[in-house]
Formats: C-alpha cells, structure tokens, sequence
C-alpha cells in the first residue's frame, strides 16, 4: 500500500468516528427507561393528630385534625378504595377520588364539603392519639404504601387519648 493511500484510509476511518460519534450523540433515542411513565408514589406527608387549641369536640376542632397525603410524581393517581387507617381500625376509605399529579390533599377528621384539596371524614369525635399513634395508608388491594407513626414511648406503654 502507498504512504497516499495509507493517509487516505486513516482519514476516512477518521471521519467515520467523528461522524459516527456525532450522530450517536445527537440522534439515538431516549432509552426505554425514560420512556416509562412513572411509577405513582403517594405519601403521607404530614399529620396534625393534635389539634391547636382546646380539645372540645367542635367540629371545628375535629378538623384540625387531619392527615395530608401527596402525590409526589406528575402523573394523576386514582385513589377509589384506598384506605386510611389509625391503630384502632378506624378507617377512612377513599370514594371516587383522584390525586393530580405533585398534589397534596387533606383528610380531616369532622365534617365538611368535600374539594380537590380537602375531604372529610364525617367523624363526631377525634381519630389520631395525641400520645401515641400510627396514620397507614393502603391501596385498594390492601397493600400498605405509606405508613407515619409518632408520640411511642416503648418504657412505660400507652396512655390516654385527647
């Protein structure tokens, strides 16, 4: 092979590369994995189980009382059947409703109007131990996605309610 050609075939197998690096970089597609839509991932995000202020039973008191959940992804999560639960087995189960995406609703324990961003348990009386207590939410096949516990004190075991 002549020193000309020789030049020659190492340009073009060095232009191939470049070339080939660039189409790599700009034209391949996204890998499948940033395809998939995300996986929903709901949360319990805060608990008020003491609310301000004297403890009388209002139904203004009742609700602030209450249990936030957020959906942390963009994709809407429908929550029909879910359920929120204290350690009692009392139980909230969720009814035709449905998170948007990146969006936080409360569940308040009295009564009151149900909104995108607030619902109602309809209660006469407090669900969340003040001293100790466990908020579960689970979906409706029973499995349990988020779970917030406070207040335990594992040396001299429970203690009154409100």
């Amino acid at each position: 092979m002549s020193v000309s050609a020789s030049v020659s075939a190492r340009r073009l197998v060095a232009a191939a590369l470049a070339a080939g690096a660039v189409v790599s970089a700009v034209a391949l597609p996204a890998s499948a994995a940033d395809r998939r839509p995300e996986r929903a991932k709901v949360e319990i995000s805060a608990v008020q189980y003491d609310s301000p202020g004297r403890d009388d039973r209002t139904n203004r008191s009742l609700n602030k009382e209450w249990v936030e959940l957020t959906n942390t992804t963009r994709q809407s999560v429908n929550l029909d059947g879910w359920t929120l639960e204290d350690e009692s087995g009392r139980t909230y189960t969720f009814d035709g409703y449905r998170l948007a995406g990146r969006a936080t609703v409360r569940i308040h324990t009295g009564e009151g109007r149900d909104t995108r961003t607030d619902l109602y348990q309809d209660r006469r009386s407090y669900v969340w131990n003040n001293d100790h207590d466990t908020a579960t939410l689970s979906n409706h096949r029973g499995r349990v996605i988020d779970e917030e516990s406070w207040g335990y004190d594992r040396h001299h075991g429970g203690g009154s309610r409100h």
